[in-house]
């Protein structure tokens, strides 16, 4: 019997010894698997807003950033913030871009929700109100505004059904005493509205978007459109909870061409990313990685690392937010592939569980292993003890003994054992020796048979 082949046998001996032991630990590590699904959806559905939004640019870089690790987010355009919360909850997206405060109904009173979370505060929203020089030379005799109270009676763009800047506007224009039921408020979309206001159709527009908006900078620097300063910023802050009061610093926009010519106050919303509760937490945790290299560098209104912040606002904070904004990225994935370190990060806890569990039972295949070897070589000493005993008592001729010694030999001559359990196999083979000498004598002393015996 060649090494190899005995090799082969130490291996099958040890697979069927462990066979079991193997089995229950391999369903184990499924039932977990299946239990805890570690590892996330390859796609994912993120709600922007309208195609020239900044949620709409936002969103492409987030579909960049989860490509490299593999998931395809596929980019659904919305009206804005209300559109997406609609879309949230009726479970069609996975995460969603939402303005701070744009989920109340129409008279302000609050709504509860169990099944949203948020993954943090993104970055801060200004509310940009833009009008026509023209318009505000006619009514005041000037081409500057400073406050939303002086535009009573103008013809005034507040959103579309379904964006989060309807409602904002609303407050503001309360907080000012303005009766928003008599106004002549326009709903129309960010871009017919730029078009109309250009048009002279409406007087003034407002939208609520981050600087990286196109149509936010390109209002910014197109002649005749005017940027309302909020000179009470501070007092809307006060008044209307959902915003906070942020500068425009002077030549922020085009610093050769000193746009805007002075500091212009304004007064922003935070955005949220939000998700549903069943939304994967891996993909959670991708989202808010990814949050933090989108949203993370500075513009106008935010210093380098200031956000994302691990603020809920309307939402409660996601548990993997959290651990994101207390702990950072996951050590693992610094070094293995996201997969790897998230599947680990997942099941470690499962897996120290299920080893706890079987490494008692490992101690048993040892002895079982050691019992299974041996008990193929000593079965045979039974047989021996038979033959001895048969030829002690007489029962039986040395001759048939002889032959049963001879269909013993035969056999543990091929029995397959390990190479360590050699010593006890060719022990056996000497006592069979031993056994097959003893016959022999027997027949030496047996008398001839004489010719009147039969043959």
């Amino acid at each position: 019997m060649t090494a190899l082949t005995r090799l082969l046998i130490s291996l099958k001996e040890m697979l069927i010894t462990g066979g079991p032991v193997l089995l229950l630990a391999v369903g184990l590590v499924w039932m977990a698997y299946v239990m805890l699904d570690p590892n996330p959806p390859r796609r994912m559905v993120l709600a922007t807003g309208t195609g020239q939004g900044a949620y709409a640019e936002f969103g492409n870089r987030y579909q960049r950033a989860l490509e490299r690790h593999g998931i395809e987010v596929v980019l659904k355009p919305t009206q804005g913030s209300l559109d997406n919360l609609q879309l949230l909850r009726s479970g069609e997206v996975d995460a969603a871009f939402v303005q701070g405060g744009s989920d109340e109904v129409q008279l302000g009173e609050e709504t509860s929700d169990d099944t949203l979370l948020s993954l943090g505060s993104l970055f801060r929203e200004p509310v940009w109100v833009f009008y026509r020089d023209d318009m505000a030379k006619a009514k005041l005799g000037r081409e500057t505004l400073d406050s939303l109270s002086q535009m009573a009676g103008w013809r005034l763009n507040v959103g579309q059904d379904g964006s989060g800047v309807t409602n904002l506007m609303r407050r503001l224009l309360d907080a000012n005493g303005l009766d928003t039921s008599t106004m002549p408020l326009a709903r129309l979309a960010t871009t017919p509205a730029v078009v109309a206001l250009l048009a002279g159709e409406i007087d003034a527009m407002a939208m609520v978007s981050a600087p990286e908006s196109p149509i936010v900078r390109m209002l910014l620097v197109t002649p005749g459109v005017r940027l309302l300063d909020f000179a009470q910023a501070e007092a809307y802050a006060r008044r209307v909870p959902q915003v906070t009061p942020v500068g425009l610093p002077r030549g922020v926009v085009d610093l050769a061409q000193d746009l805007p010519a002075q500091d212009v106050r304004l007064v922003a919303a935070t955005a949220m990313l939000v998700v549903r509760k069943d939304t994967h937490p891996a993909l959670q945790q991708l989202l808010v990685q990814a949050a933090r290299k989108v949203h993370g560098e500075p513009n106008w209104f935010q210093h380098k690392g200031e956000f994302p912040k691990g603020v809920g606002g309307d939402f409660p904070l996601s548990a993997e937010a959290q651990r994101f904004y207390s702990s950072g990225e996951p050590m693992l994935q610094r070094h293995v592939s996201f997969w790897m370190a998230n599947l680990v990060d997942r099941m470690w806890v499962v897996l120290v569980s299920i080893i706890a569990v079987l490494i008692p039972l490992s101690r048993v295949v040892p002895p079982l292993y050691n019992f299974r070897i041996r008990s193929r070589i000593f079965r045979w000493y039974g047989s021996l003890r038979e033959i001895e005993q048969h030829l002690t008592d007489g029962t039986r001729d040395a001759d048939g003994l002889l032959a049963e010694l001879d269909r013993i030999d035969e056999h543990v001559e091929r029995l397959p054992v390990p190479l360590s359990y050699a010593d006890e196999l060719y022990s056996l083979r000497s006592h069979i020796a031993m056994v097959r000498q003893r016959l022999g004598t027997v027949q030496e002393r047996a008398p001839p048979l004489s010719a009147s015996d039969p043959t």
